[in-house]
């Protein structure tokens, strides 16, 4: 009879012990758990429980199991910030780009931080004062190590920077249309490919007199054919190359400048201007989408029928482009590669996998919509 109460005392100690753990695992989640709190909870060193949280050390599979269910009952998550630290890094990258208000740069922004967050890494993203070239120059020079591991940047078409400006001691990954001088990689779909691809497209379905809206300045075709860098400037080129390759003519005449301005208004001042010359058309290459919404935007105030009369298309395929009146045929931004690929770039660099600088460059292709003939 002793020694069944004796028995019976044991269990009943086995089950007292396991009702104080969970009560104190309990009490444990009602705040942030901590590793030490873990630890405390199985029983086993800190040591072990950070064996288990990072796969990593020798233990049997009882202990094993017995920490990951305190891990569960805690709600115990890695401090990312501290293990980063420990391992002299910050998890986060800097992405600098001269404006959030294109839509564009903002969904650069998103698929950034979504390729970022896919590997383990958030992203601080900063502007930059388009305007001058002292807002790149700043943020190049007054980069914090302790902000973040690396960054990837998004330089501005209208921004001067030297090759000297991008000698910098941390890793650095460009995204765009400007050129790194080998001295940084360089992240960007063909310009000048998308160029020639988007003219050709509306050649092929039947435009032979085409209008261009969104230069920087008045034509100038041989500059433009030697032309390395600029958004404007490359899909100019690609445009150009094309023609001669149709042996077409891009009248000077249909080119409206509209300088730095890609806005909506834009497009449609340069393309009531173009319209108002009387030069006939039936095609227009508008060098962004905002500029050719302003284009159909004019077209249709005019009564001119589009495609029928004159087809459009635009560039970096944006989200608006799909819900116009007329839906608007664009070439892709392929941000979808660019982002991930900055993203792997930089991490690359930041673990030294990645040392010499290199120019990654992708195709561009068209997006059909309702402002081209089939």
């Amino acid at each position: 009879m002793g020694q069944h109460e004796s028995g019976g005392g044991s269990a009943s100690d086995s089950t007292i012990s396991t009702l104080a753990r969970e009560s104190s695992a309990t009490s444990v989640s009602r705040r942030r758990s901590t590793l030490r709190d873990v630890a405390r909870l199985a029983g086993v060193s800190l040591k072990t429980a950070s064996n288990v949280i990072n796969g990593t050390g020798r233990m049997t599979q009882s202990t094993r199991n017995k920490v990951e269910a305190v891990i569960k009952q805690t709600g115990y998550r890695v401090n990312i910030s501290a293990r980063n630290l420990n391992r002299d890094r910050t998890g986060v990258l800097m992405l600098a780009v001269p404006s959030l208000t294109p839509p564009y740069l903002a969904e650069l922004a998103n698929r950034t931080i979504d390729a970022a967050r896919e590997r383990g890494y958030s992203v601080y993203v900063t502007t930059y004062a388009e305007g001058s070239a002292k807002g790149a120059k700043d943020i190049l020079h007054s980069y914090n190590s302790t902000v973040a591991d690396g960054m990837i940047l998004s330089m501005s078409e209208v921004v001067n920077i030297t090759a000297d400006d991008l000698e910098v001691d941390f890793p650095l990954v460009v995204v765009g249309a400007r050129s790194t001088w080998g001295k940084a990689d360089h992240v960007t779909p063909n310009d000048v490919q998308a160029g020639a691809a988007a003219t050709g497209y509306l050649f092929d379905r039947g435009s032979c007199s085409l209008a261009v809206v969104g230069a920087r300045e008045d034509l100038d075709e041989n500059k433009l054919l030697q032309a390395t860098e600029g958004n404007a400037e490359l899909r100019l080129r690609g445009i150009i190359e094309e023609c001669l390759r149709r042996r077409k003519r891009l009248d000077p005449r249909l080119v409206g400048n509209t300088g730095k301005d890609w806005t909506i208004g834009a497009g449609a001042r340069a393309a009531q201007r173009i319209l108002d010359s009387g030069i006939g058309l039936d095609g227009v290459v508008a060098l962004n989408d905002q500029l050719a919404i302003g284009v159909l935007s004019v077209l249709s105030a005019n009564g001119v029928n589009a495609p029928g009369q004159v087809q459009v298309i635009g560039f970096d395929n944006i989200e608006e482009s799909a819900y116009l009146q007329i839906p608007l045929t664009s070439m892709d931004s392929r941000l979808d590669w660019t982002a991930p690929t900055a993203v792997d770039r930089i991490l690359g660099r930041i673990r030294g996998d990645i040392v010499n600088p290199e120019l990654l460059m992708t195709d561009s292709f068209v997006v059909p919509r309702g402002s081209t003939r089939a």
